[in-house]
């Protein structure tokens, strides 16, 4: 299911993708993965590789098929040798050829060629770019052809943080058909775009100060639900408040009258067991910039 974490900058939106990738480790609890799962992650920063042209770069996503054709022949080559059929070792290597057969299947959807002039075109390189090295373009352009590379490696969880911030507008709405129309697994996204998120995602996960709130909504509805829920908060918050202000009066008028003695312990009591509402707390910090006025411009004559 796509789900889109939210929150301040700060928050921990990048910190939750870096744990799953067990790039940084929890301070408590554990990472737990589906063995066997393939995750593509897209970070804000990272390493591009020089010495290869765009369509080269993109192309060693295919080393994959290579790698699991020649165990595919490694394997058939082992069941052709043995003879104990019957055997839970024989059993296992059929069911990891089929294993290897069905990623194959996966990975060879349509020609490799095919596949990259379709993904880098729809990220916004034009055909006659695919031969210039890498190194020749800006940052964002190698965002993109990460991008590609990952898109093409058909993962089953998609971590994508900020994906669009190198994008232009056609390229994002390809993003955005791809990842509704073609893209079947997981993704996580972190975006500041609410448009794309909408498009994209289902579920909406809040990282406000610590916690998580899961509102299984796409971003605006959670914008809607989020004001439900402080409101709603608020509002018990009040009335408990007066709740504890009245019982604690009382309290204070009859401590020390005997004939209201039970009355005052049972409210005494009431106050020890009552679980005390509390507001979510909201981050508003904000960072401030102030501009002093320029000085006038000086026309120096001729």
């Amino acid at each position: 299911r796509p789900h889109r974490p939210v929150g301040k900058n700060g928050a921990g939106k990048s910190t939750m993708l870096k744990l799953i990738m067990e790039l940084q480790s929890p301070t408590s609890g554990k990472i737990t993965r589906t063995a066997g799962q393939r995750i593509g992650y897209l970070p804000q920063i990272m390493e591009h590789h020089r010495g290869r042209t765009v369509l080269e770069e993109v192309m060693t996503v295919y080393d994959e098929l290579d790698r699991l054709n020649r165990r595919v022949d490694e394997i058939s080559q082992e069941l052709a040798e043995r003879t104990d059929y019957e055997s839970e070792a024989y059993h296992k290597l059929i069911v990891k050829l089929n294993e290897v057969n069905d990623a194959l299947v996966i990975a060879q959807g349509e020609s490799p060629e095919e596949s990259v002039e379709r993904t880098l075109t729809g990220l916004g390189f034009k055909k006659s770019e695919f031969g210039r090295l890498t190194e020749t373009f800006s940052q964002g352009w190698n965002m993109r052809i990460e991008l590609a590379k990952i898109l093409l490696r058909r993962p089953d969880v998609l971590l994508l943080d900020e994906p669009t911030n190198h994008l232009d507008i056609e390229s994002i709405q390809w993003l955005e058909d791809y990842l509704k129309g073609s893209f079947t697994g997981s993704l996580v996204l972190i975006s500041h775009d609410r448009h794309f998120l909408d498009n994209c995602t289902t579920r909406t996960v809040e990282v406000m100060l610590g916690h998580l709130y899961d509102y299984k909504v796409p971003y605006s509805q959670y914008v809607e639900l989020r004001k439900e829920r402080i409101a709603q908060q608020k509002a018990a918050y009040a009335n408990q408040q007066r709740m504890i202000e009245k019982t604690e009066e009382f309290i204070e008028k009859f401590r020390y009258k005997p004939t209201k003695s039970n009355q005052v312990q049972s409210r005494v009591k009431q106050l020890e067991r009552i679980e005390r509402i509390e507001i979510d707390e909201e981050d508003l910090s904000a960072i401030h910039v102030k501009f002093p006025p320029a000085a006038a411009p000086r026309v120096v004559g001729a």
